[in-house]
């Protein structure tokens, strides 16, 4: 039974409603040191089952493993190929994209952590192998982990569609963790004295992904997504490192990271508003998404999107209903994934380095 499934969650559910029916019932009969018992049972089994549920919707700890702390690479699943070192082309299914899991090295950052690639069905045909791909870095939500793209929002679901409807180029998309511990909320930044989150995700991650698959390196074949969370790094990313990546999407974003960094830059250069007035506006494009009733988000978003001036170009969408949630990072993702591939370079002439690339 795995820790994420609905069986772990009506299981925890199971046993509160069993304990309760035991207080419920021996009440009268039991002595006070039982039903002491039987009342911390009681607790024990709902916040079990709440956490349990709590760890479903938000993809914290996959499996039981990772909650007691292993680290290990995730299992890509059958069917998938080895990591990029074999020389062993994979095959895809027409018309449907791949998702393949490798352990990524920090060497500057000094964090490895597991990473998920889309790697679309073109790809895979005999066409694609003579291209480079354009690339979107899509990063989560806290707590979450790229589970919730793919488990929650369907992501390879949602670019399949689009790619092939012709709204959308097809792109390799990476899903990194912007944390190495799942409880530490690091908003994708370099912590004083703590995990260096930007520079993995900004410096590491890209320079593995040029070294290991066939994409685009340029600046115009860049660019950045998130929901929640991961909406902040997605601008805050772009804003500092605008040479890298041409555009972004924020799904629910906000202008500050809310939390502390250690160095008090989550008031300067760490805060999208701080930044926006400050400092000299970089020529980017971003696509700015929210529910009107989800009040942070929404209030956040209109406050960035008040100070993106030219050179920044800035495209809206709001939903009435739908709040701070995954029904709404659904709507918006195929939008906002065409608006991206828009605003990116296609794919382009690959130049064989001799690299063994998947």
């Amino acid at each position: 039974m795995s820790i994420d499934g609905i069986g772990a969650v009506v299981a925890g559910a199971g046993l509160a409603l069993a304990f309760t029916a035991a207080l419920a019932l021996l009440w009268d009969r039991a002595r006070v040191i039982a039903r002491t018992a039987l009342v911390v049972a009681v607790v024990l089994g709902v916040t079990v089952t709440t956490a349990l549920e709590l760890n479903r919707l938000t993809e914290t700890y996959p499996s039981w493993g990772a909650l007691a702390g292993e680290k290990t690479t995730p299992d890509p699943g059958p069917g998938l190929v080895a990591p990029p070192s074999s020389p062993t082309v994979p095959v895809g299914l027409p018309g449907k994209g791949r998702l393949l899991t490798f352990t990524v090295p920090g060497p500057v950052s000094k964090m490895t952590m597991p990473m998920t690639v889309y790697l679309p069905a073109a790809y895979f045909t005999p066409e694609g192998l003579g291209l480079d791909f354009p690339v979107i870095e899509a990063l989560h939500g806290y707590p979450g982990t790229p589970e919730s793209w793919i488990k929650r929002l369907d992501i390879v679901g949602h670019l399949d569609r689009e790619i092939a409807a012709g709204r959308m180029a097809p792109t390799v998309v990476l899903l990194p963790y912007q944390t190495p511990d799942r409880l530490l909320d690091t908003e994708c930044t370099n912590m004083a004295g703590g995990p260096q989150s930007e520079t993995y995700l900004t410096v590491d991650v890209p320079a593995w992904a040029r070294a290991h698959l066939r994409i685009r390196t340029d600046r115009a074949g860049w660019a950045l997504t998130g929901y929640s969370a991961g909406a902040f790094c997605a601008l805050n990313l772009i804003l500092k490192h605008p040479g890298q990546y041409a555009a972004a999407a924020s799904l629910s974003g906000y202008p500050s990271p809310g939390i502390k960094i250690g160095d008090r830059s989550e008031k300067t250069t760490n805060n999208i508003a701080w930044r926006l007035t400050h400092l000299p506006l970089p020529p980017v494009a971003l696509w700015m998404g929210w529910a009107d009733d989800d009040n942070d988000a929404s209030a956040g978003s209109r406050e960035i999107v008040a100070l993106a001036k030219s050179p920044i170009t800035v495209v809206t969408a709001t939903l009435p209903h739908g709040g701070h949630s995954h029904a709404v990072w659904k709507q918006m993702e195929g939008p906002s994934f065409d608006w991206l591939s828009a605003h990116l370079a296609r794919p382009a002439a690959h130049a064989p380095d001799g690299d063994q690339h998947p």
